[in-house]
């Protein structure tokens, strides 16, 4: 599948402004029909990184908001592989969470939950380009909407 475009805008405020529009009013769909929801509060988390290696997220970073369009492409991509995220807190695969990856090592992460009538609803996460963690990503559990069920069950979701 050939790779979506690169969005190239000159300023953060640009891209902030396609994140709301796209993604918080727009609506977005996994290739198998469940609703993806986006808070702008997300953006910050998506698309800036730590100048200092330490964890906090402190500059806004063109190279992860270039891909803003590969999120959208990710979640409606047929031939996406699809696994469960990792739960640190608990040290475990949540069947809960899912990673997407179809182009090249970026994933876009959203959490799984069930709405009041059985349907399937999906929160972003977050996304980044995975170069050191793809190999072990590919390693998780598959994730199926069974899998997924099940849990939200035993959760009460």
């Amino acid at each position: 599948m050939a790779l979506p475009s690169l969005v190239k805008y000159e300023t953060e405020t640009e891209y902030r402004k396609h994140f709301e529009r796209i993604y918080c009013r727009g609506k977005v769909l996994t290739f198998d029909e469940i609703r993806v929801y986006f808070q702008a509060n997300k953006f910050d988390h998506a698309f800036y990184e730590s100048s200092a290696r330490d964890g906090k997220k402190d500059r806004f970073s063109f190279a992860r908001a270039r891909r803003i369009d590969w999120i959208k492409a990710t979640l409606e991509a047929s031939d996406a592989n699809i696994y469960q995220g990792w739960d640190k807190q608990k040290k475990r695969y949540d069947p809960g969470r899912r990673v997407c990856t179809v182009y090249e090592d970026f994933v876009v992460i959203i959490e799984i939950r069930q709405k009041k009538y059985g349907e399937l609803k999906g929160n972003f996460v977050t996304c980044y380009k995975a170069d050191n963690s793809i190999d072990k990503i590919r390693m998780s559990p598959v994730w199926t909407e069974k899998t997924c069920r099940d849990e939200l069950k035993k959760k009460g979701r």
